[in-house]
């Protein structure tokens, strides 16, 4: 055995420290899912089922990686076995092998039996209780892999681990492709694992503190710590303006940011006196948008002294490094926005799929610091394929009736069970602007994670998306009665029809929970929509959504607080399968029984997500 030669510690004494370049904006492992496939271990079992073992994990292998990938388009890993696990000497290596890897998730894989219990007990050592783990046996009359599967999800379930298990309903053909069945229950645990991957280690970023008392925005680290493995931290405004007085961002980037901004927008500044003039007001609002961005995911050239004496700042590695923030909220109301512009420009861009350096994998900026709607922005996010997120305002209940009531118009045939109208200032996403799902030839055909996937590949596609949601969307000034320091709102009006899935986490004393319900966005008649954005506020987005299955009343009534986040796509079922892996219960939700999948567990609790999910607690602690 052979080790790493011991460090000079000397020549590390005197290094000086560096911003080492990277090839992504956040640092950590590229989450890696591990494929093990077991077998009988008794001489001539063994050989009559290792080809066809092997060639079982090479069609998971490809379906995998040709449908995964994290949201700015980097794929994920997946590892193999060293060796058809069928003891405890080939699990010790396949154990030694995933710890060097990084592995975060492992899928078990076979296609006859194996000694479950035993194999189950020599192998606990791969995989930490952390690790995700879904156990695949095939369904074949020559070599059951059912008698396996269900005793190994058996024993897994005795000693307390979760397990999903994942078995096709109709006899399988080994020369074929998966069936729908399987491959989305392939495809939906990994990608929710991957997910959960991607979350641990990283930070969400609290900018300011509590806004205006609103609960959501008390950062609950520990919560964040147990249930996601997430850190957290804290940067007070006072340092946000200190930036901005001392000029600590890049120069020629805002000069480029507000040619992009003045050129690819409009704008209504108001009339009469405001507090900055209309240029003023436009940098100043895309300097706090470089600055969050840079305090989130860190700028090496903030950190070079030649940058520095060039631009008129002083560099500083440290303060260069940012957070290594996955997620971030700004406080805003009320100490920041009584005197100074508001975040709805920053929150709006950083937000959406595209900024002046052309388009990326979006950002999430919670408004209002609302933590937990910020945590379930970038897991839909990293579950949706890198969709951005809207953040809204469960603004206002809607019935039909309530509706012909106030405008004369009859939407009974358009949205039955009512809408609700969703807007909050003007942090909308700018891609709500639109509807993605025409970008791609076939696209209203796509499930969320494929259209993404077709966006990324496709610079036409691209080039669209930034354009429709340019020219649909006008920045308009703020209301200086609740915004004394002014501020640039998006305003945009979202088309009808697309799927949108909502979601939102609660915390109950030290409880998490999460609500999902998926619905679709509604397009109203001009005169309606025209006389619902006034009640409120006419320079705020617009989107108008409709549950599925359930009264817009209904969800009004049994959603958690005034805030809600918002996906493109049905995602509800992986937000389910996600949240089963990190033990959080669903309190409400409108996903069809057939798509549930959660680990075997649930099924011993009678799916009582609130029992199984109190009996095993947080996967963290």
């Amino acid at each position: 055995m052979t080790y790493d030669a011991c460090p000079d510690f000397d020549a590390l004494a005197q290094a000086g420290r560096v911003f080492p370049s990277t090839d992504a904006a956040l640092i950590g492992h590229i989450p890696t899912i591990a494929l093990t496939p077991v077998a009988d271990g008794r001489t001539g079992a063994y050989e009559g089922n290792a080809a066809k073992t092997w060639r079982m994990v090479e069609r998971v292998y490809k379906l995998l990686a040709a449908n995964l990938a994290l949201p700015d388009g980097r794929p994920v890993r997946i590892v193999v076995a060293p060796e058809i696990v069928y003891g405890a000497r080939s699990g010790a290596r396949a154990q030694a092998y995933y710890a060097q890897q990084g592995v975060c998730a492992n899928i078990w894989i076979s296609r006859s039996w194996s000694y479950s219990d035993e194999l189950m007990t020599a192998c606990l050592g791969v995989g930490s209780s952390e690790w995700q783990q879904a156990a695949y046996g095939l369904n074949q009359t020559d070599r059951p892999g059912a008698v396996w599967l269900k005793a190994f999800t058996a024993a897994m379930d005795e000693k307390n681990r979760p397990i999903f298990s994942i078995y096709s309903p109709e006899i399988e053909d080994e020369e074929q492709p998966h069936n729908e069945y399987v491959a989305t229950r392939l495809l939906r645990f990994a990608r929710c694992a991957v997910a959960a991957g991607q979350l641990r280690g990283k930070n969400y970023l609290g900018i300011g503190g509590v806004s205006m008392g609103i609960i959501g925005s008390d950062l609950r680290r520990n919560t964040l710590q147990h249930y996601l493995g997430m850190g957290s931290a804290s940067f007070d405004m006072a340092g946000l303006r200190g930036r901005i007085e001392n000029n600590f961002y890049d120069h020629e980037e805002l000069e480029v940011a507000f040619q992009f901004m003045k050129k690819r927008f409009t704008y209504d500044f108001g009339k009469g006196k405001r507090p900055l003039p209309p240029d003023a007001l436009l940098r100043e609002c895309i300097k706090i948008t470089l600055i969050v961005r840079d305090l989130m995911i860190g700028n090496p050239r903030l950190a070079d002294p030649a940058v520095g004496r060039a631009q008129g700042f002083r560099a500083d590695i440290e303060q260069a490094q940012g957070y290594n923030a996955i997620a971030a909220g700004t406080q805003g109301q009320r100490q920041w926005t009584d005197y100074y512009p508001n975040f709805d420009l920053t929150e709006s861009i950083l937000c959406s799929s595209f900024d002046w350096n052309g388009f990326r994998a979006p950002m999430v900026v919670a408004t209002e610091n609302d933590a937990k709607n910020g945590i379930g922005m970038i897991i839909a996010s990293l579950l949706s394929g890198g969709a951005a997120q809207l953040f809204a305002d469960i603004r206002t209940n809607w019935t039909p009736a309530s509706i012909k009531k106030a405008t004369g118009v009859d939407v009974s045939r358009i949205c039955p069970n009512g809408i609700i109208d969703k807007r909050n200032s003007g942090a909308g996403a700018l891609d709500y602007a639109i509807n993605p799902f025409t970008l791609v030839p076939g696209g209203k055909k796509l499930s969320i994670q494929a259209l993404n996937a077709a966006i990324r590949a496709n610079p036409k596609a691209q080039q669209a998306l930034i354009a429709g949601a340019t020219t649909g969307t006008q920045y308009m000034c703020a209301s200086l009665e609740y915004f004394p320091g002014d501020g640039l709102s998006s305003h945009y009006r979202s088309p009808g029809g697309i799927p949108m899935t909502t979601y939102r986490y609660n915390v109950v004393g030290d409880l998490l929970t999460c609500s999902v319900v998926e619905g679709d966005t509604v397009a109203l008649p001009n005169k309606v929509a025209d006389q619902i954005s006034a009640r409120t506020n006419p320079t705020w987005p617009e989107t108008y959504w409709t549950p599925r299955g359930m009264s817009s009343f209904e969800y009004m009534n049994r959603i958690g607080p005034n805030h809600d986040a918002n996906s493109f796509g049905l995602i509800g079922a992986d937000l389910l399968t996600f949240n089963a892996m990190l033990r959080i219960p669903v309190d409400m939700h409108n996903i069809a029984a057939a798509d549930l999948f959660r680990p075997t567990m649930w099924d011993r609790f009678g799916n009582d997500d609130f029992r199984v999910c109190e009996r095993l607690g947080p996967l963290y602690v």
